[in-house]
């Protein structure tokens, strides 16, 4: 498999985040030749075909890696996820189902733009079994539901279907928060020429940083730092309905401003 710098670099700071059941999926997902193979094929059809920007290996690590510390947020601060709180799982399971979801949502970029997210359940489904299959061998209850609750992530992550776990929540805002300028990078190198999507490129560009931290009021701070103000598109039409529909809404504090000026609050 041919990996870039920035995608290997990612891989290791995730599996730094995971130990246990999440690492061991994380590695098997990474190890997995047809999902490098569809991650890149998904980013040909965003970028070359569409003109939008990343949908690929790299995005998909930066969403887990997004995601991975907004749990890790949630958990310092005792916010029980569903798994735990229905009794179903704990917060392992948890970081399992979010991981894979995260790995695997704009997989179905490689077929269609247009409810990607069905699709990329339908390419999923073969490669979560073998990964679940690996992780929980012995515990076919537990399996089931791990797997549901990935799918669940890989659904809601646009915003257009109604979820209800906070996992799912966590990977639907994880998704949105990939807005930093590299991820427009390659689509304005390889086309000079308007065309559809470039009000994405070109907010995406003027995203300086996406920073997590602990908030005041809430577990979670979310601030963006922008170079100019065309980047409050991203906030304001990608980021912001995202969070509004997310269950982790209630749990999130967003910022957004640009360098040097007093930060807005949305939430």
């Amino acid at each position: 498999m041919n990996k870039s710098p920035k995608q290997i670099s990612l891989e290791k700071m995730i599996l730094t985040e995971l130990t246990g059941k999440p690492h061991e999926a994380a590695t098997a997902i990474f190890a997995d030749p047809e999902v490098q193979a569809l991650q890149d094929y998904a980013n040909n059809v965003s970028i070359k075909r569409l003109g939008y920007n990343d949908h690929g290996p790299v995005h998909m690590r930066i969403a887990a890696l997004n995601s991975l510390r907004m749990l890790s947020l949630l958990d310092e601060s005792k916010i029980i996820l569903n798994l735990e709180k229905e009794k179903c799982g704990s917060f392992e399971d948890s970081q399992v189902a979010v991981v894979i979801a995260s790995l695997l949502h704009d997989i179905g970029m490689t077929v269609s733009r247009d409810k990607h997210e069905f699709m990329s359940i339908s390419l999923a489904m073969p490669i979560i079994n073998r990964v679940l299959d690996q992780v929980y061998p012995d515990v076919i209850n537990l399996r089931m539901i791990v797997r549901s609750m990935a799918i669940e992530g890989i659904l809601g992550h646009m915003a257009t279907q109604t979820i209800h776990s906070l996992e799912a929540g966590i990977v639907l805002v994880g998704d949105g928060c990939d807005m930093e300028k590299g991820r427009a990078r390659i689509p304005q190198l390889i086309s000079d020429k308007p065309q559809i999507g470039d009000i994405h490129r070109y907010s995406s560009t003027a995203i300086k940083k996406v920073m997590f931290s602990k908030g005041v009021e809430r577990p979670i701070r979310i601030e963006i730092i922008m170079s100019q103000s065309v980047g409050f598109f991203q906030v304001e039409q990608v980021l912001f309905p995202k969070i509004k529909s997310s269950p982790a809404k209630p749990y999130i504090e967003l910022y957004a401003g640009i360098e040097g000026e007093e930060t807005l609050k949305y939430i």
